[in-house]
């Protein structure tokens, strides 16, 4: 608890430390930027910090790190390949809010709402909501390209450019798979009609590994190791734990998107519903419904629900025995996970400290 408190304090200090050094280079833009600057400042406060500590446990599973010492050079890039993770996740999320439409996140408006709300209180002129659609693309955008230029700081700091060569290899094939996998999850939400069974349990796995599961866990596994000098065995293991954790994670995450507690989540119990996300969870859920039914339920996702709507889904998902299977399936991912990690040629006290940190992701109630 003590080394994840500090882990904490530490990526946080250095995040506020990259915004900060922006905001003054910035400054001769003048006072007008400000809502930006203090919307991303807002944004990068918190957070469970799950893809900063994998990438930090990625490296110590090759290399030893001492969270209690000093951070030198080498603890240095550590954290900012790890806070790199943090800013470019920040920006998929305001990204995601906007093409979701989400109105929350994090128990606080969505960026583009925020910005929206700005407009119009200061009563100007034009389209409220383009200003704030406008505002959280670009404030995602500027989140992107801060993340690169601390992953870039990270691999300078490497005594070989080989270590920099494969770090940055994983960090930009995360970032392809992560637009792409959204692009997915996009396209889905369009079709007229669900696939059959077997078709649509395909097509949203697709989405969920490329969207999320690759990039929650495997992806700063991978980049953690990769900087402290791995070898393929190495990446091989972190791997084959990473991939199935960050499935069960997400699939957990799909839970809490349709049944999370509000003030646990941040954001309105059922929004997944209401978005129309064809997700696992889903998929799974409409294979047991009678026709009629089916046909009722297709109807109603992903329209303007109201409280009892979102119940009666909620209700016919839990009685299809969808929920049971979900649970299931997350609990056999972390057994392979598990499994994965024995015997595996990286450290121990690093491969101790991964399952529990799995277990944590995995297991967040709703």
């Amino acid at each position: 608890m003590h080394e994840t408190k500090r882990l904490a304090g530490l990526i946080q200090e250095r995040i506020d430390d990259a915004v900060l050094a922006h905001r003054e280079a910035l400054g001769p833009l003048g006072p007008d930027i400000a809502p930006l600057l203090d919307e991303a400042m807002g944004f990068l406060s918190g957070g469970k910090r799950f893809r900063a500590q994998f990438a930090l446990l990625g490296y110590r599973a090759v290399r030893p790190l001492d969270v209690d010492g000093p951070v030198d050079a080498e603890f240095g890039a550590a954290l900012d390949a790890a806070c790199a993770l943090e800013l470019f996740h920040a920006a998929a999320l305001i990204h995601d809010d906007v093409i979701d439409r989400s109105n929350t996140r994090r128990g606080r408006p969505a960026t583009h709402r925020g910005f929206a709300a700005m407009h119009r209180d200061e009563g100007w002129r034009g389209s409220a909501e383009h200003f704030g659609v406008s505002g959280a693309i670009l404030l995602g955008d500027l989140l992107q390209s801060w993340s690169d230029e601390l992953m870039q700081r990270a691999c300078e700091a490497l005594p070989d450019a080989a270590r920099a060569g494969r770090t940055r290899a994983h960090f930009n094939r995360m970032r392809s798979e992560v637009a792409v996998g959204q692009y997915l999850d996009v396209l889905e939400e369009q079709r007229t009609e669900f696939a059959g069974h077997e078709e649509q349990l395909e097509r949203s796995t697709r989405v969920l590994v490329y969207k999320s599961a690759k990039y929650s866990v495997e992806a700063p596994l991978l980049i953690g190791s990769a900087l402290a000098g791995a070898a393929p065995e190495q990446e091989e293991a972190l791997a084959s734990f990473g991939l199935p954790i960050g499935v069960a994670f997400q699939l957990r995450d799909d839970l809490l998107g349709v049944f999370g507690d509000e003030e646990l989540t941040g954001k309105p119990s059922g929004d997944d519903l209401v978005e129309g996300k064809r997700t696992v969870l889903v998929t799974l859920s409409r294979e047991e419904l009678p026709a009629n039914q089916r046909r009722i339920f297709d109807d109603l996702l992903g329209t303007d629900l109201d409280a009892d709507q979102v119940a009666m889904l909620q209700l016919t998902i839990r009685t299809s025995g969808a929920v049971e299977q979900v649970e299931e399936i997350i609990s056999r991912n972390v057994e392979r996970a598990t499994e994965a990690l024995r015997g595996a040629p990286v450290r121990q006290d690093a491969a101790t400290s991964l399952l529990r940190l799995a277990e944590r992701a995995t297991q967040r109630a709703f």
